[in-house]
């Protein structure tokens, strides 16, 4: 898995499911750690750029070309 792919607004699906059962993450913040948050319960949740290459599966949806323009 490459992180270059993994901006603002991507759906990503995890290896294994959250808690409540959502396999489904939408990264909502990126930087020096990876902010996302579980598209069936709403948790968020931290994880450093290693943890996060680790978890995900594959990339479910990418983000909208526009999504990214900022404010």
């Amino acid at each position: 898995m490459d992180l270059t792919s993994l901006c603002l607004h991507t759906v990503v699906e995890t290896r294994k499911p959250h808690p409540c059962g959502g396999k489904l993450w939408e990264i909502v913040r990126t930087g020096a750690d990876y902010k996302i948050k579980c598209l069936t319960c709403g948790r968020v949740v931290m994880l450093s750029p290693d943890e996060l290459k680790k978890r995900v599966r594959r990339i479910a949806q990418p983000a909208q070309g526009g999504a990214e323009g900022g404010e």
